[in-house]
């Protein structure tokens, strides 16, 4: 089956990580997980994911910074890009946004409303 769309998640709580993964598995994606920022941007060059879901408060490199330094890759500039953050204050969404960020989700997050805007994202 080909048809398998592939997520790179980027988050450092590996609960999260594991619940995230396990939800998009269910609901027929490939995931690629990872906990730190630089992992992430190798990781994506690498596996060229269909999108990118980003935690901001990564170890070693911010997400601010992975999701500036894929949008100035020309393998990945084209690969859609969620934040997913606590950081709810619009200065930080707005910085994300301006960082290449296409969406972004405050936690704690309605992982039904999450997997429908990858779908959205992805099979569009």
């Amino acid at each position: 089956m080909g048809g398998m769309k592939k997520i790179l998640v980027a988050e450092d709580d590996l609960v999260s990580q594991q619940v995230l993964a396990m939800r998009l598995e269910i609901n027929d994606f490939e995931v690629v997980a990872v906990a730190d920022g630089e992992e992430a941007l190798n990781k994506a060059k690498q596996e060229k994911p269909d999108l990118v879901i980003l935690d901001l408060m990564l170890p070693k490199i911010s997400g601010f910074e992975v999701c500036r330094m894929l949008k100035f890759d020309d393998d990945c500039k084209n690969i859609p890009i969620i934040i997913l953050s606590s950081l709810s204050s619009q200065q930080e969404r707005e910085k994300a946004i301006q960082n290449g960020a296409d969406e972004y989700f405050i936690k704690p997050f309605d992982l039904d409303l999450l997997i429908k805007k990858i779908r959205d994202m992805i099979t569009a």
